[in-house]
């Protein structure tokens, strides 16, 4: 009865170790993983940091941008309002300048020549009161258009009537019936002119000039 429970007890001893060798055989060989290093808590906070920087730039050249609009469109509403400002009060004061060339044109020449010591001294201030008015406003940008001889040009003259003449080219200004002003580069009045027709045609060279 010993004997065999010896017997057992290496039988059992002996399936335990082959069991053993066994598992430890049938179990895939162990594969060590390289190392990875965890990201960089600091990579993140570069590339916002970065990109912030880069907003803040683009916002920046934006703003100095629009106050460079801004100063030069201030810059040229000044100007135009030193040049501009006037002009209301400009085309009053070229009634005073047409009823003095009127009051001058109202006396011929033989009558002036012909005229006692006080008419000529009257028509002699007179016609430095006009010059005197023609430099004040020139003096504020305001010029005198004299388009006597010149062709028509319809941005700053006023056609009223043709007058038959062959001896100038068609479309030529033969009368001004009432002197026109430009203020800076703008027309202030636009001349009122009679105009030549019948005469030959002005060259396209010639008209393009």
């Amino acid at each position: 009865m010993a004997n065999t429970n010896g017997r057992k007890e290496q039988s059992e001893a002996a399936a335990a170790q082959d069991s053993a060798n066994g598992s430890v055989t049938d179990k895939e060989p162990v594969v060590s993983k390289p190392y990875v290093m965890p990201d960089d808590p600091e990579e993140g906070s570069v590339e916002a940091l970065t990109k912030e920087v880069a907003e803040a730039k683009d916002r920046m050249l934006r703003t100095l941008a629009e106050m460079e609009n801004l100063r030069k469109r201030t810059q040229r509403e000044v100007t135009d309002a030193r040049t501009y400002g006037i002009t209301a009060f400009a085309r009053d004061v070229l009634d005073i300048a047409d009823n003095l060339q009127r009051a001058l044109d109202a006396v011929p020449m033989e009558a002036r020549e012909a005229a006692d010591p006080g008419l000529k001294a009257l028509i002699e201030g007179v016609e430095l009161t006009e010059r005197s008015l023609h430099k004040t406003l020139e003096k504020n940008g305001v010029q005198k258009l004299d388009p006597l001889g010149e062709k028509f040009d319809p941005n700053f003259h006023q056609a009223m009537y043709e007058v038959p003449d062959s001896s100038v080219p068609t479309g030529t200004v033969v009368q001004v019936v009432q002197g026109g002003y430009t203020i800076g580069e703008r027309v202030l009045r636009p001349a009122l002119v009679a105009v030549a027709k019948g005469g030959a045609k002005v060259a396209p060279a010639a008209a393009q000039e």
